[in-house]
């Protein structure tokens, strides 16, 4: 085991590297960098300027220039400030070589360095993240098994179609409906439809505290959840049924075992093992798929909206430090799940490869 993790985490490294490459070549040929990010901003800030000078000084009118204005040493000067004046094998190797010590750099637009941004932003995505994947196992595990053993029947059926409805509807359009039904739409105005806690959270109490964020938390997680569960609950059941009808099954009824023993201390175990092996996958997608869309409709403000404020205004060590630190959180989840596999079946050598 301690060799299969040491050569598993070693392999991550190329990973990381394939990962940050193929992003830095993407991004050298988006159009509008963060130069011309700058200037446009510029642009902008002085034709506001200019348009209220015009405003006071009555009818006379203003005579803004545009990026006429910006000499071109100006434009050395922010080519110079984001690195863009150095050749790209040199920026690429001296960014290779940062975020190798895990020194994400600093944002270009924030003056705040890229770390500090993620930690700030990561609470919320944490949140959302960690509910979304605990409901889904917490509704996929007993539904699926009660669907295996009521196989064919009326609630077997009725709870496929609310399934197959739920998989249907993405996260984002969930959000929505949920939004006009419960968010102060055009029916009811229960749940609030910004951040995670009120603004007088300090002023609460402990009990109130939990009562505020469960209250914040509800629809954001209510809209994730929906697009998470289906897979899950059909893969329990799958799962389950194809052990029901395997030999040991057989054997132990014949025992003369209770069906609940049988279900629980025979199946279940057995049952669990894809079951963990998809870990690893719902909970990225319960972090970051989605994520983007569900933070931006209930005005969260975590990673999903700073990697997509990010990409818009050409901020790139945003991006990049973002898109290391998902990688990095995705391999090591996926090792997690090899190792909970494991645990879950011992009869697994990862140095053998066998079963």
């Amino acid at each position: 085991m301690l060799g299969y993790l040491l050569k598993r985490i070693l392999m991550m490294i190329p990973t990381l590297v394939g990962v940050l490459t193929l992003t830095f070549v993407v991004i050298q040929f988006v159009p509008g960098g963060p130069v011309d990010h700058a200037l446009a901003q510029f642009d902008q800030e002085s034709a506001r300027s200019g348009a209220e000078g015009a405003s006071g000084a009555g009818a006379g009118g203003w005579n803004y220039s545009g990026r006429k204005g910006i000499d071109a040493q100006q434009v050395e000067q922010l080519t110079s400030l984001y690195g863009f004046d150095k050749p790209p094998l040199e920026r690429y190797l001296t960014m290779l070589g940062n975020f190798l010590r895990f020194d994400l750099g600093q944002s270009y637009f924030r003056n705040e360095s890229v770390w500090s941004l993620i930690r700030s932003k990561l609470t919320v995505s944490v949140a959302l993240g960690v509910w979304t994947f605990v409901l889904t196992y917490l509704v996929s595990l007993p539904l699926g098994v009660a669907k295996a053993v009521r196989n064919g029947s009326r609630f077997d059926f009725l709870t496929s179609l609310v399934i197959l409805a739920g998989y249907a509807v993405p996260g984002f359009v969930m959000g929505v409906l949920l939004i006009v039904l419960f968010g102060g739409g055009s029916f009811l105005d229960i749940f609030p439809l910004r951040g995670l806690t009120s603004e007088n959270w300090d002023e609460l109490g402990w009990r109130e505290k939990i009562v505020d964020y469960l209250w914040h938390v509800t629809l954001p997680v209510t809209a994730s959840v929906v697009s998470h569960f289906a897979i899950k609950t059909l893969m329990t059941k799958n799962t389950f049924l194809d052990e029901l009808g395997r030999q040991y099954v057989i054997t132990a009824r014949a025992k003369g075992l209770s069906e609940r023993q049988v279900l629980w201390k025979h199946v279940f175990r057995n049952a669990l093992l894809p079951l963990v092996t998809a870990f690893p996958i719902t909970f990225i997608s319960a972090f970051f798929t989605g994520s983007l869309l569900i933070e931006s409709l209930f005005s969260l403000d975590g990673l999903g909206l700073l990697s997509y404020e990010s990409i818009t205004t050409r901020d790139f060590p945003v991006v990049l430090g973002a898109l290391y630190f998902f990688t990095l959180i995705g391999l090591f989840t996926k090792l997690v799940g090899d190792i909970a596999y494991v645990l879950v079946d011992p009869r697994i050598k990862f140095d053998a490869q066998e079963i």
